[in-house]
């Protein structure tokens, strides 16, 4: 329990202050990166070998908990510092792409994924992003956006379909690109977002953005199939996410039970009247169960991965995501005008749960991965849309470039 006293002790010391501030003033807070290094909450699951401590995702997600109490952009810093874009270098990336990224963590850098575009959101496979093959390099062209971390994040994994020299499209590849040391790579906006105001979510321009060979990223599948393996990241994300929503219902359940017991009406503290008890059964029960789900995902491993299994990843987001805007909602409600007031912290903790039913993979999309893995079959969405039972879709796939 060291590791989960020392987030704790971080949470509610300085990120209770810094998140407030942090809110207002929508700047990267740099001096909690510095923070969470000195704590060692940086890099956490990258192997000793690189640096790192080899810890699980389920020891991370007990971090993330408590930062997200106090700090809903510091507990997303712990997020990307430990799953998502670095852990699929990780898994899949030569022993010197592992060690380029697990440098750039550990110094306190917060890797991007850059998988959505204008037109490719919950529909990833639809990205117009390219990477054309010229002799021994890629070229990228394209664009990006609602990429967290846009213009204060180095490592990018950048997600594109490739082509050969021939103009044949071979697949969906990763790429790694860091900000600084290459050429044709850009943030042209940020986003103005209503919640999670310091993590700076933008848009990304590639313009003739040559990737050497060393910087691609080949999973096991190689291109033709490796967007599966690649997208296994998402996995870990979708924890990371689910457990950053919770932790602020968590937070905002710990300041309803404070209200209850010291707010006064009609000569007794308002916790006295059942309807409120109720709701903090409710809302306990809620969290409780929500911890649950996480917890078994982060510990999961799908079946031949190194990430979270998807369908027990994919359940614990929705019900976790949902259940804290619930419950933050219920905490607020218990403030009265107070909790409308940016005087308390409730107005502020509504903003940013929020995001975590869409960001990630919406609420909807992955209750068609779930309903995917309860009926054994693939659920396309497109018009001409069909069912088809698994293995039929996977020898079909093979018979294809």
């Amino acid at each position: 329990m060291a590791l989960k006293e020392r987030a704790a002790a971080l949470s509610n010391g300085l990120l209770r202050k810094r998140g407030v501030e942090i809110d207002q003033s929508r700047e990267y807070p740099w001096d909690v990166v510095e923070a969470l290094k000195a704590e060692r909450f940086m890099g956490m699951t990258i192997p000793k070998e690189y640096g790192g401590q080899g810890r699980s995702f389920l020891d991370t997600a007990l971090v993330i908990e408590e930062m997200a109490r106090s700090c809903t952009v510091s507990a997303r810093i712990v997020v990307e510092a430990n799953m998502g874009a670095i852990s699929t270098v990780m898994a899949y990336g030569t022993d010197a792409q592992r060690r380029r990224a697990a440098d750039l963590v550990l110094a306190g850098d917060k890797p991007a994924i850059c998988i959505t575009e204008p037109e490719a959101g919950s529909d990833a496979s639809g990205m117009k992003t390219r990477a054309d093959k010229r002799g021994n390099r890629y070229v990228l062209n394209g664009r990006k956006h609602w990429i967290t971390g846009a213009g204060v994040s180095r490592l990018h994994l950048i997600f594109a379909r490739v082509f050969d020299e021939g103009g044949e499209e071979l697949g969906v590849g990763g790429f790694l690109a860091v900000r600084g040391e290459v050429e044709g790579l850009r943030m042209s906006k940020r986003e103005t977002t209503m919640g999670l105001c310091g993590m700076p979510e933008g848009e990304l321009i590639f313009e003739d953005l040559e990737i050497t060979p060393e910087m691609v990223l080949l999973p096991p599948s190689g291109f033709k199939r490796g967007f599966a393996d690649l997208i296994n990241a998402y996995n870990s994300q979708r924890v990371g996410a689910g457990t950053v929503a919770m932790g602020i219902a968590a937070g905002a359940l710990e300041h309803a039970v404070e209200w209850v017991r010291t707010r006064e009406q009609f000569g007794r503290p308002i916790g006295e009247f059942q309807g409120l008890q109720w709701m903090l059964a409710d809302m306990q029960t809620q969290l409780t169960a929500s911890r649950l789900m996480l917890h078994a995902a982060a510990s999961s491993r799908g079946p031949g991965s190194a990430f979270p299994d998807p369908m027990l990843a994919a359940q614990a987001k929705i019900f976790a995501s949902e259940a804290a805007i619930k419950i933050v909602n219920d905490a607020l409600q218990m403030f009265g005008a107070r909790g409308y007031s940016r005087d308390f912290p409730l107005e502020r903790m509504a903003r940013d749960v929020r995001m975590f039913t869409i960001g990630g993979g919406t609420a909807q999309v992955l209750r068609t991965l779930v309903a995917s893995k309860v009926l054994g079959w693939k659920l396309p969405q497109t018009r001409d849309g069909y069912t088809i039972l698994e293995n039929q879709l996977d020898r079909d796939l093979g018979s294809k470039p």
